[in-house]
């Protein structure tokens, strides 16, 4: 099956001129680090808006890590959002949570003070936030950050993507204002097989993508 996109970049060429059509008042554009950040580049330079890091660590369950029973995400205030359900049959505790997300906030720290330097995040409220990233393959995480961006009353909320399974976008589209994803493909094994060029995306690229935005 061939590939839907060459690499990181021109996915977010495609993706910014669908959201150029829609005439999105006053845009932020907020990556998922640090693959949304190629693709959230070429959306904040085509619509001409500031571009800021979405950090959001995943907070896994007791023994399942890869199963996420809340999410901490990053903003002028912390916020927590609980998986109440998947809290409840998975054994973890709202001490065990609490504690994790105390644990992943130094890693958030450390990662803004690595990609911007300390600067504190571009104020949302009133204002259309436009969240990027480089494909969902679950969707778990991105749903509580969109949950905690909720909380900070943007005007218009607008989740962009190049590529997820149609399971994930029906399930998300009840989250934003806008969905925008250009492909849904009928067989979705991961984000990356959609892409000629995958390679990880590294610390020094994310500092010089958000330095020249």
């Amino acid at each position: 099956m061939a590939a839907l996109f060459p690499d990181r970049r021109q996915a977010g060429i495609a993706l910014a001129h669908r959201l150029a059509g829609l005439a999105l008042a006053d845009p932020v554009v907020l990556a998922l680090p640090r693959g949304g950040v190629p693709v959230a580049a070429e959306v904040a330079r085509e619509l001409r808006a500031p571009l800021d890091l979405l950090l959001v660590r995943k907070i896994g369950a007791p023994m399942q890590p890869e199963l996420a029973v809340a999410a901490i995400v990053d903003g002028a205030q912390h916020d927590l959002v609980i998986d109440d359900e998947t809290l409840a049959w998975s054994g973890a505790t709202r001490e065990y949570v609490d504690a994790e997300a105390a644990r992943q906030l130094v890693e958030i720290e450390r990662r803004r003070r690595l990609y911007l330097g300390g600067r504190a995040p571009v104020e949302i409220a009133g204002r259309t936030a436009i969240v990027v990233d480089d494909g969902i393959a679950t969707g778990t995480t991105v749903r509580a950050a969109l949950k905690a961006l909720r909380r900070r009353r943007p005007a218009r909320l607008v989740l962009a993507v190049p590529v997820a399974p149609r399971e994930a976008v029906a399930e998300l589209a009840s989250e934003v204002d806008q969905l925008v994803c250009l492909a849904t493909p009928q067989w979705f094994r991961a984000v990356g097989s959609h892409y000629d060029d995958f390679t990880q995306v590294e610390d020094d690229e994310v500092v010089a993508l958000l330095a020249g935005a």
